[in-house]
């Protein structure tokens, strides 16, 4: 799998998804969320958790996220303007370079920088908090939004919410699944 995998990129076998993002004001179409797949000539459609881990342990995630949110900016760019795209960021892109990675994106593909969202976990954002707090407020400056996807499932600490440029807060799933229910879930997703 790791020689499968450090080949894939240079065959073209990995391929992005889109996950349709809805406003529920209104339900109207925002963008989309870009979700990488790999298309493996024998074990067919591979989600990342098949993969990933791998990449990441084998050095290729920095250069496989980068193929990734280029794709997705050259895609959103032939969207209509409305628009937004979503991509996923991992703790290993979270440094120093980020913003002058993004920005030659937006540069190379022409995409606006208010058409892109960037995703983080929040268990990587406050791994690599001190590493990436600069790279994001430049980024947020410029106009690209800054989300913390799976909040509620790592630190939780709304102190950290006062010191990061965060646009929204994608609740983790466990909050949300039980709330017509759980009186609890209701709650804290209302709060």
């Amino acid at each position: 799998l790791e020689l499968d995998l450090r080949q894939a990129l240079s065959q073209q076998q990995f391929c992005l998804h889109y996950q349709p993002l809805v406003s529920l004001q209104g339900d109207q179409l925002q963008g989309f969320e870009a979700l990488l797949r790999w298309q493996h000539p024998q074990q067919g459609l591979l989600l990342p958790e098949h993969f990933l881990p791998l990449a990441e342990e084998i050095g290729l995630l920095p250069t496989l996220g980068q193929w990734v949110l280029e794709t997705a900016c050259r895609h959103a760019g032939q969207w209509p303007e409305h628009l937004r795209v979503a991509v996923n960021l991992a703790a290993v892109q979270l440094d120093n370079g980020l913003h002058q990675r993004v920005m030659a994106t937006l540069a190379l593909t022409g995409l606006p920088a208010r058409r892109l969202e960037l995703e983080v976990t929040e268990t990587a954002l406050f791994t690599q908090i001190e590493a990436a707090r600069p790279s994001l407020l430049s980024l947020k400056q410029a106009g690209v939004a800054i989300v913390m996807d799976d909040f509620g499932t790592g630190y939780s600490s709304l102190s950290y919410l006062r010191q990061l440029p965060i646009s929204e807060l994608k609740l983790d799933r466990s909050f949300v699944q039980d709330i017509e229910r759980d009186g609890v879930a209701s709650a804290l997703t209302g709060a």
